[in-house]
């Protein structure tokens, strides 16, 4: 390609510099609300994978203070706990693996889940009841298990994993829904954006159009200029957009939500940018050269 290309290029730039930092910054936002959409579906996809392929039955036995209907005998003797660990044994293969987990482990486990939240002092031993936790090799049998359980002596409940976390998972999705619309309009204004600066920058320049047409210019060799300057904005957009939403997860993820909960919880991390970092460069380099060879049409009609 030649120099005088990109001298033209750089020329457009220097030229519409104020609609092309607008160009940017627009891009910037649409693009920085899109990532943030997608890091959220991923989040969503994240903690999905871990809880799901961990504990897809709790078995919650009953205890003293339990208000279950099925409870109303009394905690679970040690000969109904022993009948339900039997009946999960006689169902494998389904069964793939089973955790019981005292009273004493559950109430240990739960300081410190919540070692920094207030409800940890109003928590006793006692007041999480015992529970077998089952992983299923067919997650999606879970009424399989579920029904066989329900109402047994000494269960008080067996919740569906997958009813408790739907409406997090749903909000989630909710607020991924929203900011990818959000960045579907700002993308509009983008595009709109840089059809105005080629055609402006076309409009400046169109009796430069007109001989270098005259002389038998090919019409890539006349787009080429245009399109180099609004893929250079887009991309300088899409960069800093991506820098941007590496500071957002390296400082929610990486330096609060992991280094609170530890190494083995649901989270992304800052690296997770990098994955869909190529998608949005890609993106904004179609989108320039889709919107740059649209508005150049009319301009190089002979």
């Amino acid at each position: 390609m030649r120099p005088s290309v990109f001298a033209d290029a750089w020329e457009g730039l220097r030229r519409n510099k104020s609609i092309a930092v607008s160009v940017i910054l627009v891009t910037m936002i649409s693009l920085y609300l899109l990532g943030v959409g997608l890091l959220a579906q991923r989040q969503v996809d994240q903690m999905k994978g871990y809880w799901y392929d961990r504990v897809q039955v709790s078995i919650y036995m009953c205890t003293a203070t339990s208000s279950q209907p099925n409870c109303s005998g009394g905690a679970a003797t040690q000969d109904q706990k022993d009948s339900v660990a039997a009946q999960l044994e006689e169902m494998e293969p389904l069964v793939e693996e089973v955790y019981y987990e005292s009273e004493e482990e559950a109430f240990e486990r739960f300081k410190q889940d919540y070692e920094n939240s207030p409800l940890a002092s109003n928590i006793r031993v006692g007041d999480i009841p015992p529970s077998y936790r089952v992983q299923l090799s067919d997650p999606e049998k879970f009424d399989t298990v579920a029904s066989a359980f329900e109402g047994a002596p000494g269960v008080a409940s067996v919740p569906n994993l997958r009813e408790v976390f739907a409406p997090l998972f749903r909000a989630i999705n909710i607020i991924t829904a929203v900011m990818v619309g959000l960045a579907a309009l700002t993308l509009v204004s983008a595009v709109l954006l840089m059809a105005t600066t080629i055609r402006q920058a076309a409009f400046t320049r169109r009796r430069e159009i007109a001989i270098m047409k005259l002389v038998g210019a090919s019409n890539r060799t006349i787009r080429t200029p245009f399109i180099i300057e609004t893929v250079a904005s887009g991309l300088i957009g899409a960069l800093m957009a991506i820098g941007l939403l590496w500071v957002s997860a390296w400082t929610l993820f990486d330096k609060y939500l992991l280094t609170q909960q530890g190494a083995g919880t649901a989270f992304i991390s800052s690296a997770d940018v990098w994955v869909i970092a190529p998608f949005l460069l890609v993106g904004v380099v179609l989108l320039a050269v889709g919107t740059s060879t649209v508005t150049l049409w009319r301009y190089l009609r002979v």
